[in-house]
Order: C-alpha cells, then sequence, then structure tokens
C-alpha cells in the first residue's frame, strides 16, 4: 500500500487522492450557507455578534492526519486512542489516558475525552488539571465508596468550573467552554462521568449494557433548568447559541446570581453512573460527538466488537472508526478511546478468513465495475464506481459498518484499476520494435 507519511501516522496516498478527486463536488456543503442555509450554527459553535457573514467553521478539505496513542495497565486492561481534526477548521478535542493512577490506587485508570467549544483553551486546561481537582477532594480512596467517589467526582468538577471562572475573571473571557466524557475504573466499577454531549458505551457479551444520556438543551429537564435561569431554547441551543446545556466553561450562561451553580442555564454537573464490573465486560468506548453523529450505540459496539475479531492493534481499531465515521459524513473533530478489558474479543482465524473473503469480493467486484464503465467510453471516476457498488448485495460486510467501513479497501483497488488501465493504453500507444 501507498503511503505519505506526515504528523505522527503513515496516511494512504490514495485517501488523500480521493480528497483531492471529491474536492469539487463536495465543497459547496462543507461552508457558510450549507445544507441548512446561510447562517446556520454547527454543534457547539456559538453565533456571530456581528452582521454580514459568518466565517465557516469548515474547512474546504479535513485534515486527515490521526494522533494515536496506545498502553496497557499491569492488571489487564488495554487501551488506545486516535483523535483526527476532520472538517473542522481547527482542532478543540483533548484527551487524558492514565491506565494506572499510582500510589493506593495503582489498580484505578481514569480516561476522559474533552471536547472543546468557541476555542480550545478550557478544553486544554481541563484535561490538565481536572483529574487533580477530583483527587484533591480526599474522597478518592482505595477502600471504594461508591457515594464518596461520586461526590468527589462532582466536587472536582465544580472545583474546576470555579478555577476556570477565576481565570477568565482574571484574564478577561468569557467565551470557551467543554464538555467531558470520563471513566473512573476501579478493581470492582466502572463510573461513568457525562458534562455534555459526548458519550460514553460499555459493550458486555456482545452487546451495549450501558451508555451515558447526552445534555441537550431540548431534553424536558434541560430545558427547564435554562429557562428558569432567564435563558430560552431556539433552534435547539440555549440561546439560540450553544448546542449543549452542561460544560465547564461557558460563563456567559452561568450569570443569574439569584441561582446555584447547579441551576444555572449551562451546568458544569456531570451525571455519574457507578456500574458493577462483570467478567463478561468486552470494552468500553468514550467518544466525541463527532463519532456519535454518524453511528449509534449498538452499531458502535458491533463494529468494534467484530474489529477486535480480526485486529490486535487497538490503534488500528480507533483509526477504523475515525474513518468510517468521516465517511458516513461527520463534519466534526473525532476522538475516541477504547479501553479492551481481558474479556474482549479476541483474534479469530475464522473471522480472519471471513475478512479476507470480503476484500476479494470488494476488489473483483470494483475490477468488474471498472470495466463495465471503461468500455463506455471514459475512464470511471471513482465516485461513479462507489455508486455502483453501494447497489450492489455485498455478504459478509462488518456489521455497524456496513460499505462504509471498507470503503479504504475499495478505494486501493479502484486505483489498481487506474494504474492498470494508464499502462495498458501507454503500451498500446508506444510505437512497436521496429525489429
Amino acid at each position: 500500500m501507498r503511503t505519505s507519511r506526515k504528523g505522527s501516522v503513515e496516511m494512504p496516498a490514495f485517501v488523500r487522492q480521493l480528497v483531492k478527486e471529491t474536492e469539487k463536488r463536495v465543497t459547496s456543503f462543507f461552508k457558510g450557507g450549507r445544507g441548512g442555509g446561510a447562517g446556520e450554527l454547527s454543534e457547539g459553535e456559538e453565533g456571530g455578534e456581528e452582521e454580514g457573514v459568518i466565517p465557516s467553521p469548515y474547512l474546504d478539505r479535513p485534515v486527515l492526519d490521526k494522533h494515536m496513542q496506545e498502553g496497557c495497565a499491569s492488571w489487564g486492561l488495554t487501551y488506545a486512542l486516535a483523535s483526527m481534526q476532520g472538517w473542522r477548521a481547527h482542532m478543540e478535542d483533548f484527551h487524558n489516558c492514565f491506565p494506572q493512577l499510582g500510589g493506593e490506587l495503582a489498580h484505578w485508570g481514569f480516561f476522559a475525552v474533552y471536547d472543546g467549544h468557541a476555542g480550545s483553551a478550557v478544553a486544554q486546561h481541563c484535561s490538565r488539571n481536572l483529574l487533580d481537582h477530583i483527587l484533591g477532594t480526599g474522597k478518592i480512596r482505595a477502600d471504594e465508596d461508591v457515594v464518596r467517589v461520586t461526590e468527589g467526582i462532582k466536587e472536582g468538577f465544580f472545583l474546576m468550573d470555579k478555577h476556570l471562572h477565576a481565570m477568565a475573571c482574571r484574564e478577561g473571557w468569557e467565551r470557551g467552554g467543554t464538555t467531558v466524557i470520563a471513566t473512573a475504573i476501579t478493581p470492582h466499577h466502572i463510573y461513568f462521568v457525562n458534562c455534555g454531549d459526548s458519550r460514553a458505551v460499555l459493550c458486555r457479551a456482545g452487546r451495549v449494557a450501558f451508555s451515558t444520556e447526552d445534555h441537550k438543551p431540548f431534553s424536558p429537564g434541560e430545558r427547564e433548568r435554562i429557562e428558569n435561569a432567564g435563558g430560552s431554547v431556539t433552534l435547539q441551543r440555549v440561546n439560540g447559541s450553544l448546542a449543549v446545556s452542561r460544560a465547564l466553561g461557558d460563563f456567559s450562561y452561568k450569570t443569574a446570581e439569584w441561582r446555584p451553580v447547579t441551576e444555572q442555564m449551562v451546568s458544569p454537573e456531570p451525571d455519574v453512573s457507578a456500574v458493577e464490573r462483570s467478567p463478561a465486560d468486552e470494552f468500553l468506548v468514550l467518544a466525541c460527538d463527532g463519532v456519535w453523529d454518524t453511528v449509534t450505540n449498538e452499531e458502535l459496539c458491533a463494529f468494534v466488537h467484530s474489529r477486535l475479531r480480526v485486529c490486535t492493534d487497538l490503534r488500528e481499531v480507533c483509526s477504523q472508526v475515525i474513518d468510517l465515521c468521516l465517511y458516513k459524513g461527520s463534519l466534526d473533530n473525532i476522538s475516541i478511546i477504547l479501553v479492551c478489558f481481558p474479556g474482549a474479543p479476541q483474534l479469530s482465524p475464522e473471522a480472519l478468513h471471513q475478512e479476507a473473503e470480503l476484500e476479494d469480493f470488494l476488489e473483483s467486484k470494483v475490477a468488474e465495475i471498472f470495466e463495465e464503465l471503461s468500455a463506455r467510453g471514459d475512464e470511471p471516476d471513482l465516485l461513479s464506481v462507489l455508486t455502483v457498488l453501494a447497489s450492489t448485495v455485498i455478504p459478509g460486510l462488518p456489521p455497524g459498518g456496513g460499505l462504509q467501513s471498507k470503503r479504504n479497501c475499495i478505494i486501493s483497488a479502484y486505483y489498481q484499476q487506474k494504474e492498470a488501465r494508464r499502462s495498458r493504453l501507454a503500451q498500446e500507444l508506444s510505437p512497436t520494435d521496429a525489429n
């Protein structure tokens, strides 16, 4: 496979070619006035104060470079993360991966994704300091009292928000905030911590066993709090602007002096759920809304489960999730953390054989479609091949991923056919040997 190296990861050259080839066909969807009309706001973005043209939060082509990381804990946990800027003008996602906290918490782990909006400063600061605030409450102890741990996590969020507010007052800024999706894994429980619209999912025995609930302004309980604090929900946003109803930062939405911090238009209070661990636990996923905008909980659980049976590199599994979301139309930054337990699916010879058969079938179908379209005259472009292939019945596609999850294989096969055709044409046009 031909690759071009950039940043911290090798990127297939055909992916760059795909972007270049399809740019003219898709650019109009990602600029101001795309699809929903001029002035439509994007998730997590605030509206401009001035009249006139609002700069697009989207690029003309996506940034495809991925940041990836992997690791493990001595007590049997493995993890990987991957993140990509994508179509967004700026990368505003940050993360934490602490598989072992150390000291008396050596068998505890902490992982989090921070999805910033209106800038990256708050997300970055929280990624560096939130865990310290949580541990600083003194309620996170090895003897693990569930009630005290829950209290400590919430108090840590409140302390983090208070610290951010002091910074905002000192430095003179009001805009900017971040959602947080986190998990604290102990010998007995998995604590899911959610503040905003990122999401966590636990897969147990091949099925979704638990998932967090998004904090959206139009949810009945969230709307009631927003309106009681003097705000409104317009266009499914707080005051017609902010797309999340809980976040750290965003102090322009926390100005109701007569109400406690948890009853402001935007609340920093996380939902904390303690789930008892089970030998049937396979893996959990933490991801920003750039993932959940395009796949359901069940789809992602099924897709990751299937990938773990054919791939031992967790970074590659995360990378495939990001590619799937990009190909399914995600316009946001995309970040995912995959944490695997001892009960996670293992490499399967049968699954590997089925995967190889599927890729052979796809390559043969691409060759067949390419030849059929070429027979009509002009060289077929990639989108024409994909369009025909999408109408073809293809057995054995990855559950939860469908045809989009094999798009890299399809693109590679397409360019192989393209190169072969050009070589044939070059030979036909070359002068014959005089001898």
